[in-house]
């Protein structure tokens, strides 16, 4: 899933920048593991968000950037998990980004509205041997 969040992150980067051409390419090198077929309709959702994301008002470019993100995530993780040779293409993606910006893209995590909650945000896997019970401190019920 972290794969998946910063290629992502990657093609929204290169969405609105003269790159576009070159990481859907890299992109679409990705989906054809899938076939001519799966590799058109995954293509055709990854240009609709794009359509979206440069045609949008700059006052909403960023929220429609974070919705476009999420859908990106998910699309591509699950993909991925039954493309998993992939992982290479998705590598390569990240780091053609990370040269033209100078930095790699990483996850970002919003957490808002979460009154008397906790947020948990890690860079890899998180497992224990039950559920997770996350209450208000003590003096604060």
């Amino acid at each position: 899933m972290q794969l998946a969040g910063e290629a992502a992150t990657a093609l929204i980067v290169e969405m609105t920048r003269s790159g576009w051409e070159a990481a859907r390419a890299a992109i679409a090198r990705f989906f054809d593991r899938g076939g001519e077929d799966t590799a058109t309709e995954e293509l055709r959702l990854v240009d609709a968000g794009q359509q979206e994301l440069v045609q949008s008002a700059s006052e909403d470019r960023d929220a429609i950037a974070e919705r476009l993100q999420q859908a990106l995530t998910i699309q591509l993780a699950a993909f991925l998990q039954k493309h998993s040779d992939g992982a290479e293409d998705l590598k390569s993606l990240i780091e053609q980004a990370g040269r033209k910006s100078g930095a790699t893209p990483g996850f970002q995590a919003n957490a808002t509205g979460n009154t008397n909650s906790q947020v948990i945000i890690s860079g890899d896997s998180i497992s224990a041997g039950g559920s997770f019970n996350y209450n208000a401190p003590e003096g604060d019920r």
